[in-house]
């Protein structure tokens, strides 16, 4: 439903056709953390419908310092229509959602981002026509935000997702044990490996994310020695099959987990990634607001 729904508003906006979904409506986002696609996307994508966007960052509300999480949420509920949270605790998104008493998404936490995962199934979706029995590699940091919801994403969709990391940085069990089951069920498979060139072997996809997540700048050095075997260039991309992707939540650090002649190269999709973020939260919205 929410790929055929952003499928259909990216069309609409390719083809110059303007709606107000929104006209009326506010939303608060909540931003702890510093963004580019996630802001662009959750400002535009509310905004061409008409409605009214209300960036606040961590120095413009009391956001768990002086009223607590709670109060906050009561009092953005009764003032907006909806709430957006990027930060850290995904216990505090959790909170947000218990309390406000609207629709609260989920713009980034330190556990999961969401909304970069339905961007990456579009993406997929668009490119190969479907999602069922593709081959996704992901090769890098397998235990942080956009791992972990991607791991998620590929379980429900029934794509065969391999993932590559250093032991020391490889997925939870906890959730592997959660989606193995979900997999089963869908056809797909999630396996885990410290491999990256057999993990990419015919690969309809391949993707990765920066080595150093933000708050961890103070280990980017361990971080850098760690994941290097794990860099993202034409030799491994050559492993993967004829016309396979590379994929990229962004920012990217070129020259580290991404070589700039894979990224800036022909099988790069990023920049219709990145634009996917826009077409699918506007999906989500339109599907929770009920417009």
């Amino acid at each position: 439903m929410l790929l055929e729904t952003a499928a259909r508003v990216k069309r609409e906006r390719a083809e110059g056709v303007r709606s107000s979904r929104f006209a009326g409506m506010t939303i608060a986002l909540l931003f702890e953390k510093r963004s580019t696609r996630t802001r662009c996307a959750f400002e535009t994508a509310f905004g061409e419908e008409g409605g009214y966007p209300v960036f606040l960052s961590r120095n413009d509300i009391h956001l768990g310092a002086k009223e607590s999480v709670e109060d906050t949420a009561r009092v953005l509920g009764r003032m907006f229509d909806a709430v957006q949270y990027r930060g850290h605790s995904q216990g505090t998104a959790e909170l947000l959602a218990n309390h406000a008493g609207v629709p609260v998404y989920n713009g980034l936490t330190d556990m999961y981002h969401p909304t970069q995962a339905l961007a990456d199934l579009l993406t997929m979706q668009e490119r190969f026509g479907f999602l069922k029995g593709l081959r996704l590699s992901y090769v890098g940091d397998g235990r942080n935000n956009v791992a972990s919801s991607l791991i998620i994403a590929a379980a429900k969709s029934g794509i065969r997702l391999a993932v590559a990391s250093p032991d020391s940085l490889k997925p939870s069990e906890e959730l592997m044990q959660k989606l193995a089951p979900v997999a089963a069920s869908t056809g797909g498979a999630i396996v885990v490996s410290s491999d990256a060139r057999s993990a990419v072997e015919g690969a309809d996809v391949i993707y990765t994310d920066v080595w150093t997540s933000m708050g961890e700048e103070d280990r980017e050095s361990e971080r850098t020695a760690l994941l290097w075997p794990f860099q993202v260039n034409q030799d491994l991309m050559n492993r993967a099959t004829e016309g396979a992707i590379f994929l990229h939540c962004l920012p990217a650090i070129k020259g580290n987990e991404v070589s700039a002649e894979v990224i800036e190269g022909p099988s790069s999709a990023v920049w219709d990634q990145a634009e996917n973020r826009k077409h699918t939260i506007k999906a989500v919205m339109i599907e929770t607001l009920g417009t």
